[in-house]
């Protein structure tokens, strides 16, 4: 219950407000409405500016125009204070949509962005590949020979491969495997004894059956340019017994021992050569078919500084909208209640009139 009496309408407020009602200057039938929404669309004062405002931004002033104009339709605006707030409202939903094109278009740069140093990152891991593939092959042709021995630059190859992190977990029992076939008295496995390396090695000798590292006696001096494999019955220990003259002290039993590591480090290598082809071939369908749904999303994620800055700006001019329209239609609600009270009052007059004596 209302603490505020309201004053009685009585046949003399209805009759003024009848009188003030004529001489509105709103309008009150649809080509005087459609006369005063041209007005406000072609008035001059805002038009120039904004229009030379929007055609720098890039933007049309026409839908501007043609958004006002809708607005206007829906709303139906009635008075200076509904007119305003549908301005206001059709600012504010422009201003939405800027922000979103804002936000768009910073993820197109980062798209393109992300392109172009795509290109240059597939092309870069392809040529890695390809370089990693053709250093296995040339360490395969020289595993491939039956009296292998590591040589320093074979070794020095293999152990920038495994820095390099190009051969994976294969390039621990790899590079162990180059180790063991070093010339006799070397004596370094070139492992760091509380790495994991020494037990991945100790595994893959107990799987493979490669057992413990034979003692060989110290090398002897070899006479440069000498032919690496020959039959020499007067040197040999037995008939038909083949020596490599660079290393005499080696015996066959021993070159025997060391065929097995030797054929597992060639499978390793030939493995790894076929996987960097296989990887290569993958890098370039990738390049081909251009990145996935989930790789663009991830690359236009808003990272640039002002992402959060444009997004309060979406957030302000939603909320300013949302407050313009709860306000025109409380507005409209009133408007409405107020039409539905004026027959009433004019029945009650009327009423009033008929019972006078």
């Amino acid at each position: 219950m209302s603490l505020i009496k309201k004053h009685a309408m009585t046949e003399k407020h209805l009759a003024a407000n009848r009188r003030n009602q004529k001489l509105c200057n709103a309008a009150v039938t649809a080509e005087g409405r459609e006369r005063i929404r041209a007005a406000h669309l072609r008035h001059g004062f805002y038009t120039q500016a904004e229009e030379v405002a929007l055609r720098a931004l890039g933007e049309d002033p026409a839908q501007y125009q043609q958004l006002l104009e809708q607005l206007w339709e829906e709303w139906q605006p009635v008075g200076a204070m509904q007119e305003g707030l549908v301005i206001r409202l059709r600012r504010c939903l422009w201003l939405t949509n800027r922000a979103d094109r804002m936000l768009e278009g910073c993820a197109v740069q980062q798209a393109e962005d992300m392109n172009r140093g795509r290109q240059d990152r597939l092309h870069a891991r392809m040529m890695r590949l390809k370089l990693t593939a053709e250093s296995l092959g040339l360490l395969v042709q020289a595993v491939a020979h039956q009296h292998y021995v590591t040589t320093p630059e074979d070794l020095e190859k293999m152990k920038n491969l495994h820095q390099e992190g190009v051969v994976k977990e294969m390039g621990e029992i790899a590079l162990a495997l180059f180790y063991r076939l070093q010339p006799p008295g070397a004596g370094e496995d070139g492992l760091d004894p509380m790495e994991s390396a020494r037990r991945v090695v100790a595994q893959v000798k107990e799987i493979f059956g490669i057992g413990t590292k034979a003692a060989f006696p110290p090398p002897s001096k070899v006479t440069p340019g000498s032919s690496p494999v020959e039959d020499d019955p007067q040197d040999a220990e037995a008939p038909g017994e083949k020596i490599d003259l660079r290393y005499p002290s080696i015996t066959a039993a021993e070159w025997e021992a060391r065929e097995r590591p030797r054929q597992l480090l060639e499978n390793i290598l030939k493995r790894q050569v076929e996987i960097c082809e296989e990887q290569r071939q993958a890098v370039l369908k990738e390049s081909l078919k251009g990145p996935s749904p989930y790789e663009r999303a991830t690359e236009i994620a808003p990272t640039h500084p002002s992402a959060r800055l444009m997004r309060r700006m979406q957030d302000a001019n939603f909320r300013e909208a949302r407050r313009i329209i709860n306000l025109l239609l409380k507005l409209k609600r009133h408007e409405r209640k107020m039409k539905a009270l004026e027959p009433d009052d004019e029945k009650e007059a009327s009423g009033d009139v008929r019972g006078l004596p």
